[in-house]
């Protein structure tokens, strides 16, 4: 039975949730993420007509693949970790960054380690507080990389090396998917692997409404974007697409602590948000705009500065130039273990690429002049 896209029905089934949790409880750490594009290539595989993967791992699913004109959807795969950087004879393990991960939300947390023999559990240890607060002129120690540690329970550097930890093995938080009140999900990564499960969901839609598109439609999950957009510069070369279409997360700014002169206007449940910069293209920035007031599909807004800091810049500036639009989704508490985003917000984002696909062809007119 075709699935029809309306605004006040979901567009989400059973078995696409399900996916999306296990695709979120899975770990894909930047450079690592290879278990998490297996089981997203194993999804999207009834949904295209061909894929492959790129040596770095970028995953990409195409429908139609036989046209010369290319659209790109993509998001990103990678989330940030860390890296084991030194053992202690005592057994205590120090790291270093992989990606942008926050020391500040570090301290007792539980982490995996991904060794030699397979996880390891561990716990980033920190002083209780009755220590840290024994000598009142002492001051209150803030969370480093160079002063966090894992804990692992073993004692010494020789037992960390039975376990099949080693220098370099990544490490990934443990916490996972769930479910709030009032349509809001909680976990870790949905940066930006609920935009690869968007991207999925509009692949899946285009095949059971049975559309046939006048183009090649590259669907991109992209590797090491937390490290500097690497894998969406890689794949843009590669594809030389005409038109791309972006989605990555946007910061919520209606909670404490953030600036709105700064960050701008942005919330959860209120829809996806559209952005204003140099890279994002104006005609096809525009077009989306009247596909969404077309469809009745909210949008907010904001204004970016000389980089999105998505890889909307490695597309908009791959080979000769690529007209390019991000679309954002609502996210609070970004790069930490509890970032939560809205199910409005992701049915609106997939409806919207949905119908913008829907609206462009090889003769829509991008032309600046």
């Amino acid at each position: 039975m075709a699935v029809k896209i309306k605004a006040k029905r979901s567009v989400i089934t059973e078995k696409s949730l399900q996916f999306f949790r296990n695709y979120i409880n899975n770990p894909s750490p930047v450079g690592f993420e290879s278990a998490g594009q297996k089981l997203w290539l194993h999804y999207i595989n009834e949904y295209v007509d061909k894929r492959f993967v790129d040596p770095y791992g970028t995953a990409v699913g195409i429908i139609n693949p036989d046209s010369n004109f290319k659209i790109v959807i993509e998001a990103h795969a990678d989330e940030i970790s860390w890296f084991v950087n030194y053992i202690t004879p005592e057994g205590l393990i120090y790291l270093k960054r992989n990606g942008g991960v926050d020391a500040q939300i570090a301290p007792a947390q539980r982490v995996i380690i991904h060794g030699k023999k397979g996880p390891v559990k561990a716990v980033f240890g920190w002083p209780a507080i009755h220590t840290r607060l024994a000598n009142p002129d002492q001051k209150e120690p803030q969370p480093k990389t160079e002063n966090l540690w894992l804990d692992c329970g073993v004692t010494s550097k020789k037992d960390v090396e039975t376990l099949g930890v080693h220098i370099g093995a990544v490490v990934t938080y443990q916490d996972g998917f769930d479910e709030l009140a009032n349509g809001f999900y909680v976990g870790r990564a949905f940066d930006n692997r609920v935009g690869g499960f968007m991207i999925a969901e509009v692949a899946r839609l285009l095949k059971e409404t049975k559309k046939k598109l006048p183009f090649s439609l590259y669907v991109v999950n992209a590797v090491q974007e937390e490290i500097g957009l690497r894998g969406a510069e890689m794949i843009a070369r590669r594809i030389r697409p005409d038109v791309a279409i972006v989605t990555d997360v946007t910061h919520d700014t209606s909670t404490p602590m953030i600036n709105k002169n700064i960050e701008g206007d942005v919330k959860c449940g209120k829809g996806p948000s559209l952005s204003y910069a140099p890279a994002i293209h104006n005609k096809l920035l525009s077009l989306v705009e009247k596909v969404a007031t077309d469809k009745k599909i909210p949008v907010q807004w904001r204004a970016l500065s000389r980089s999105t800091g998505t890889d909307t810049d490695s597309f908009a500036y791959a080979n000769d130039g690529c007209p390019s639009v991000l679309i954002s989704l609502p996210l609070r508490y970004m790069h930490t273990t509890v970032e939560m985003i809205h199910k409005d917000d992701i049915e609106n984002t997939i409806r919207l690429m949905y119908e913008t696909l829907l609206t462009l062809t090889p003769k829509t007119n991008l032309s600046y002049l």
